[in-house]
């Protein structure tokens, strides 16, 4: 009979050690089990091991948002060890969804540690092969926009590749708008279904800058991020371009005159030149004339020369014959 009994009580303890999850490192004196490794709401967490004798010891379990859930210190016993009490698991929320978790306990003075990955799924039965979902959430945003001119915003919620979602407040329900001065603008009211698993919000923005646009799924305990950033400026691109557009045309229209002035100071030129070669000429003529008048005077000169002294030798002679007469 007690041999009987020795050999269930194996049977029952056997399955239960090889659940416990357990990270080993003698050389550093710190050995971390827990009661599971896989675990559904209302489930005990337990951790357990051996550090140094009359330690302290920290506790603390993170969700898989990087949230800290529970952080805990207790003093190991005499021979080292400790037992603790960490939690029951709660319902899954937005805080604490579906995925795995990471319990780490730090021996003193954080020198040695030791982490165990604990898995919070809806059903503890499946404990080797625990079920994940993959959750994604795709969200579409202009680059660009412009203050006061509404815009639209796509989200696109999926699980395993499946569209999920009808009600986009119970699905999308934190889902807010990062704006440009700091502050955070809840979408929760302005989100609309096109179909399931395809949401969209019309936005009018009032600042300038950068919007960042975080859509939150939450869909049976699981989560999933998604974002987009849209650049709001004074003016939208349609009405900096058409003012581009302008500026081309002036610059078009400068240039054509500037063309014309050129062609026109080119004609001025040509016209200068042709004036200074008439002029040059001109000068060259009433310098030849003068020369020519010069050899016409020395001629004129040669020619009156013997007259003038031929009448001067008349004149005396009349003079001598009219002295004689007398």
């Amino acid at each position: 009979m007690k041999i009987i009994v020795f050999f269930v009580c194996c049977m029952i303890l056997t399955p239960v050690l090889l659940e416990n999850s357990f990270a080993i490192d003698p050389d550093n004196k710190l050995d971390t089990f827990t009661n599971r490794q896989v675990f559904a709401p209302g489930e005990p967490l337990f951790v357990y091991g051996n550090s140094i004798a009359d330690s302290p010891v920290l506790i603390r379990l993170s969700s898989p948002n990087d949230n800290i859930i529970h952080f805990e210190q207790v003093i190991t016993k005499n021979d080292g060890s400790f037992h603790y009490f960490v939690m029951n698991w709660p319902n899954v929320t937005e805080s604490t969804p579906y995925g795995t978790y990471i319990l780490e306990v730090i021996s003193e003075n954080g020198a040695v540690s030791d982490e165990i990955n604990l898995k919070f799924t809806g059903s503890s039965s499946l404990v080797n092969v625990p079920i994940e979902r993959n959750v994604s959430t795709v969200v579409f945003a202009p680059e660009t926009a412009a203050i006061n001119n509404a815009f639209r915003i796509y989200v696109q919620t999926s699980s395993d590749g499946l569209l999920i979602g009808n009600n986009p407040s119970e699905i999308l329900g934190t889902s807010h708008v990062h704006l440009p001065n700091g502050q955070v603008q809840s979408l929760e009211e302005s989100l609309l279904m096109l179909h399931q698993g395809l949401y969209y919000v019309d936005y009018l923005p009032a600042l300038e800058g950068t919007h960042v646009f975080h859509m939150v799924t939450f869909d049976q305990g699981n989560i999933s991020h998604g974002s987009a950033a849209t650049n709001v400026l004074i003016e939208d691109i349609s009405g900096i371009s058409r003012q581009i557009i302008a500026l081309n045309q002036s610059l078009v229209e400068t240039s054509d005159e500037l063309k014309k002035l050129k062609s026109e100071t080119s004609g001025f030129g040509s016209t200068l030149e042709n004036a200074s070669s008439n002029i040059d000429e001109s000068v060259s003529t009433i310098s030849t004339s003068v020369a020519n008048m010069e050899e016409g005077s020395s001629q004129l000169n040669s020619l009156l020369f013997p007259i003038v002294a031929s009448i001067a030798i008349i004149l005396a002679l009349q003079i001598v014959i009219i002295a004689r007469r007398r």
